[in-house]
């Protein structure tokens, strides 16, 4: 069953609406799925309509609520394309964490304090993901192609539960450099795991478009998934 429903954003900043996918029974765990640039779109919400069926309640708020709300863009048409980038500069990161927040905070009021809550996100989303992990008491975050992540070291000590990032070695947004940083910064934390895939490029896990490769979305999938049967369940 999917729905839209309402959440309260933290600190008085009014509301904001999240898709939600949920499972035929009750739930293992629930996992909020992080945007990309493109709001939520169908891609974003096929996401969760996957994890609804392999039993995770599964939450896409709209993180660009303020902006844009309720946008939907199409990351293979070129003008699309500009005004996500332009809706990226606009976008306050700090305020998308509260609002992640305000998210695992809703889940939990509705399905008990002690109910295990991950994030999944992509882009934008990959990047929230770890910030995720740091500022908050999230059970689980995956990030799939994550931007300005070797920026963002500096928080890595905070991360107390388990991290999985996915890093395409040819990411156009992430160059060699920066992927050797994150390496050289988390490969010997106890909680974060990374997985290379040579030869592919940003966005390749996308449910449609161009930008997908099959073989590499299908293993870093199978990964995630084996990786929240882990620590969620």
């Amino acid at each position: 069953m999917t729905a839209t429903k309402t959440i309260a954003a933290t600190s008085g900043e009014g509301q904001f609406n999240a898709y939600y996918a949920e499972p035929e029974g009750k739930p293992s765990a629930a996992i909020i799925v992080i945007q990309e640039i493109f709001g939520v779109n169908a891609g974003i919400r096929r996401k969760c309509d996957t994890l609804a069926e392999a039993g995770y309640l599964a939450v896409a708020p709209d993180l660009f609520h303020k902006i844009a709300p309720g946008i939907e863009l199409d990351p293979d048409v070129p003008n699309e394309m500009q005004q996500a980038l332009d809706l990226m500069g606009q976008f306050d990161q700090d305020g998308g964490i509260r609002d992640i927040e305000a998210t695992i905070k809703a889940i939990r009021d509705e399905h008990g304090a002690e109910f295990k809550v991950g994030v999944v996100g992509y882009c934008l989303g990959g990047r929230l993901a770890f910030m995720t992990a740091a500022r908050t008491d999230v059970d689980a975050s995956v990030g799939y192609y994550g931007v300005g992540i070797d920026g963002l070291l500096d928080e890595k000590n905070a991360i107390a539960k388990p991290v999985l990032l996915h890093i395409p070695e040819e990411d156009h947004f992430v160059d060699k450099d920066a992927q050797q940083r994150m390496h050289e910064g988390l490969d010997d934390h106890p909680k974060v795991t990374l997985y290379d895939y040579p030869g592919e490029d940003h966005g390749f896990a996308t449910e449609f478009g161009q930008r997908r490769s099959d073989e590499s979305a299908q293993l870093a999938d199978e990964r995630t998934m084996a990786f929240f049967a882990e620590h969620l369940r």
